[in-house]
């Protein structure tokens, strides 16, 4: 079978110089997707990849659609390309005025939607995303609740074909000492708990529809004492989630550790007890995947998430963990306590995530789909 070319079209990518680990997600996995098609027996890959700062990604991002435009069916004939394949909506949008210069040179075209860059409720930018729909002979949303809204823009049901997001296993090789890693991260931020106590945590930027305000203002004062909810990461809800810890009283239970460097955040993975994605309904704000908690997983680290959008495509129900209605309250509080009093099951739990997740969402699984779809055409 002969190798498929592929041009993979990214803005999201970030400087050879910073660490991946220091990236936001969506850098990482366009990084990441990058490196795994490369990696793939069967694919001839050629690059036109934006790297900058994310902070500075809208200053460059129009200059570099301005290059595209005559980068992008230059290499797609000198390299014989048989997809051209967008990270995002908002490279492909290039691919509108391209269309029919493209498909002469023989290439079809596959956009890779995440779920904001579908969603974003700026009307010409809604009047836009129809037409760049029909552009594609591919639409590749990564989750299906991003795959729906696409289809609610006019993209065609014959053309939608849901890969989700990957996650890189050799950050997070198998968990050794659990309890000795627990020690050290506790010992780390300087908190002296009971052998027994409930460690939960989430990671994420703090933007309301993750939910952690909701979290700490009606979840956490009905929980025990004994259960304690490290909170990761910072952002515009920073303050009212602070409020909301001084207002019920619970600041000796929850610990807003800010942002934090790899190796702290693979013990903060390692050394808790429960994985929490307490995600809300945020109009035009929608969750298209969530990779942090495949990163939580691959360390044997069970989650509890809300039902709703992309989160859906990753937590399989009692294998990687447990979705629970979206702002359910009393759904929240019973499968922390169920854990809470069964660590036998948390930790067959625990076992049972890691290896879902290393099966499903490694990249190399992952990349395996993508060849298999754009080979359909």
């Amino acid at each position: 079978m002969k190798p498929l070319r592929v041009l993979y079209v990214s803005h999201a990518l970030p400087p050879t110089d910073q660490p991946l680990a220091s990236v936001g997600g969506m850098q990482r996995v366009s990084e990441e997707l990058n490196a795994a098609l490369s990696a793939h027996p069967d694919v001839q890959l050629s690059t036109l990849l934006l790297r900058a700062p994310w902070k500075e990604v809208h200053r460059r991002v129009i200059p570099f659609l301005v290059r595209l435009w005559r980068d992008i069916p230059r290499v797609v004939e000198r390299e014989q390309i048989d997809v051209v394949l967008f990270y995002s909506t908002v490279t492909a949008a290039l691919a509108v005025p391209l269309r029919r210069r493209l498909r002469a040179l023989g290439a079809r075209t596959a956009v890779i939607p995440n779920g904001l860059d579908v969603t974003t409720p700026f009307p010409p930018y809604q009047w836009f995303v129809p037409r760049l729909f029909a552009a594609m002979d591919r639409v590749l949303p990564i989750s299906r609740a991003t795959g729906e809204e696409c289809l609610a823009r006019g993209a065609a049901p014959a053309r939608v074909q849901v890969v989700p997001c990957g996650v890189d296993v050799s950050r997070f090789p198998p968990v050794g000492d659990r309890a000795a890693t627990r020690r050290a991260l506790l010992e780390g931020l300087g908190l002296a708990l009971p052998d027994d106590a409930l460690l939960l945590c989430s990671v994420g930027r703090h933007v309301r529809r993750k939910g952690f305000a909701w979290f700490v203002d009606r979840v956490m004062p009905r929980l025990p004492p004994d259960v304690h909810y490290l909170l990761a990461g910072e952002g515009p809800m920073t303050p009212e989630i602070r409020s909301a810890v001084e207002r019920n009283g619970v600041g000796d239970r929850v610990h807003l550790l800010g942002r934090i460097p790899e190796e702290e955040l693979v013990r903060l993975y390692r050394g808790a007890d429960l994985f929490v994605m307490p995600n809300v309904p945020v109009p035009g704000d929608m969750e298209g995947f969530g990779v942090v908690m495949l990163e939580a997983g691959l360390c044997g680290l069970p989650v509890l998430a809300a039902r709703l959008e992309g989160i859906q495509d990753v937590v399989a129900e009692g294998r990687n963990g447990h979705l629970l209605p979206a702002e359910d309250v009393g759904a929240f509080v019973e499968a922390v306590l169920r854990y809470r009093s069964d660590r036998a099951a948390l930790a067959a739990l625990s076992e049972t995530s890691a290896r879902y997740v290393r099966e499903t969402f490694s990249w190399r699984a992952v990349a395996e789909r993508y060849v298999e779809v754009l080979r359909e055409g």
